[in-house]
C-alpha cells in the first residue's frame, strides 16, 4: 500500500512529505486507520533535541484522528467505517496499566519516544526501500495513514468533525485529564494555570466546566486574551508579584496550580501563589535543575508530575466531546488547520506563538 507522509529524516532539518509503502496489513490487536487529521505537539518538536534517542527517519505525529478502514483479527473491538481518535500507546499488563494509570506503563518509553522499529521485516519503507520508524507515541499519524493497536485507538460519534479530533488524544486530554482527574477540580475550587498554550487552555476549559475560578499565566497578550475568553482572569508572566497577585484573586491562594511552561521561576511563583495544602502539577519536561525558594513547601503544599492527565482515554475522550456539543469545551477555538503539505509553515507558526494548535489535514483541504 501506498501513502504520502511526512517524514523527518534528521535532527537537523525539515519535514519532507513523501510517499511510503505499508508492507503489511493490520496484524492481530490492530487497525488500520484513514488519517482524517492530526494535531501537532510540541513533543514532535522535541524530537529534534532528544540527543540521538529517537530513531530517525520517522514518521512523527501523535494526535491522530480517522476512520478505520481495517482490522486485524475479530477481536480488536472496532470495525470498518468506526470513527477514532488515536492516544499514546500502552502495554495493557503491567501493574500501572491494569490499575487504570496507562500514561505510567512500565513501557511507556519505548512504546511511544525510544522504540523504532518493531523486529521482523521492515513494514513501513521508502520509495528507495530505506526503513523508517513507525510507531511514534504507537502511531505515527503524520500521514494519511496509520496502523495502531486497537487499545490506543476511542471510538467517537460519527456525527462529529472526525478531522479536528486528534487532539484530545494527547495535548487537550493532559490538561483537562489534569483539572479532572489529577486535581478533581469542583465547583467553587480556585485554579492557576502557568502557560495557555494547548494544554494550559484545555485545562483553563476544564476547569470552568467544572465551575472552578480560574488564573491563567503567560507571557503572550495575545493567548492571555483567548484564556480570558475562555473564562479564565489573566496575568502577565513578568507581572511583579505575581504569587501575591494570584492569592488576592483566589480568595487566600489557588487549591490547584498547573505549570505546563518548566520555567523554575513560575514553578516557585506556582507553589506561593497556592493555599495551604494546594496542589501543584508539573506536566512540561524540566530541563535545569529546580532550586526552590524557601518557603514554596510550607503549610502542606505539594508537588507532583503529571503525565498525560493521569487518564485514561476511553472514558476521558468522550467526556470531552460531550462537553464541547453542550458548548462547554470549545476547543475547536484553538485550533487552525492546515494541508499536510504545509507542516513546515504549521512549526514555524507553533513555534513563534502564532497558533495554539495546528492539525494537519493530509487532504489537503486546510484553512
Amino acid at each position: 500500500m501506498r501513502f504520502r507522509a511526512a517524514v523527518l529524516r534528521s535532527y537537523d532539518t525539515r519535514f519532507g512529505v513523501e510517499e511510503l509503502i505499508l508492507n503489511a496489513g493490520p496484524a492481530d490487536g490492530e487497525i488500520l486507520v484513514r488519517i482524517a487529521g492530526c494535531g501537532m505537539c510540541r513533543t514532535d518538536l522535541v524530537v529534534r533535541s532528544s540527543s540521538g534517542r529517537t530513531p530517525l527517519p520517522a514518521v512523527l505525529g501523535h494526535e491522530g484522528s480517522g476512520v478505520v478502514v481495517e482490522t486485524g483479527g475479530p477481536d480488536t473491538g472496532l470495525r470498518a467505517g468506526d470513527h477514532v481518535v488515536l492516544s499514546f500507546d500502552s502495554c495493557g499488563h503491567c501493574r500501572n496499566c491494569i490499575g487504570a494509570a496507562p500514561a505510567y506503563c512500565d513501557s511507556f518509553a519505548s512504546l511511544n519516544l525510544f522504540g523504532g522499529r518493531p523486529e521482523g521485516a521492515a513494514r513501513l519503507t521508502d520509495a528507495a526501500g530505506g526503513e523508517l520508524a513507525p510507531r511514534w507515541f504507537g502511531q505515527s499519524s503524520f500521514a494519511e495513514y496509520a496502523i495502531v493497536r486497537a487499545r490506543n485507538a476511542v471510538r467517537v460519534d460519527p456525527s462529529l468533525p472526525v478531522e479536528l479530533l486528534g487532539p484530545l488524544g494527547c495535548g487537550f486530554l493532559t490538561g483537562a485529564g489534569a483539572v479532572f482527574n489529577s486535581f478533581g477540580v469542583g465547583p467553587g475550587d480556585t485554579v492557576a494555570v502557568f502557560g495557555a498554550g494547548a494544554v494550559g487552555l484545555a485545562a483553563v476549559m476544564a476547569a470552568d466546566a467544572a465551575g472552578a475560578v480560574t488564573v491563567a499565566i503567560d507571557r503572550y497578550p495575545e493567548r492571555l486574551a483567548v484564556a480570558e475568553r475562555l473564562g479564565a482572569t489573566p496575568l502577565h508572566a513578568a507581572s511583579s508579584g505575581l504569587p501575591e497577585r494570584i492569592q488576592r484573586l483566589t480568595d487566600g491562594g489557588a487549591r490547584y496550580a498547573l505549570d505546563t511552561t518548566g520555567s523554575a521561576r513560575l514553578i516557585n511563583d506556582a507553589l506561593l501563589s497556592l493555599r495551604p495544602t494546594g496542589h501543584l502539577g508539573l506536566v512540561a519536561r524540566l530541563r535545569t535543575e529546580l532550586p526552590l525558594r524557601p518557603g514554596t513547601l510550607d503549610r502542606g503544599r505539594r508537588i507532583s508530575h503529571i503525565c498525560e492527565g493521569d487518564a485514561v482515554p476511553a472514558p476521558l475522550i468522550p467526556r470531552l466531546t460531550e462537553l464541547w456539543q453542550a458548548e462547554r469545551f470549545p476547543f475547536d477555538q484553538l485550533i487552525r488547520t492546515y494541508p499536510l503539505a504545509d507542516i513546515n509553515e504549521a512549526e514555524r507558526d507553533c513555534d513563534a506563538g502564532r497558533v495554539v494548535k495546528p492539525v494537519l489535514i493530509p487532504e489537503g483541504t486546510g484553512g
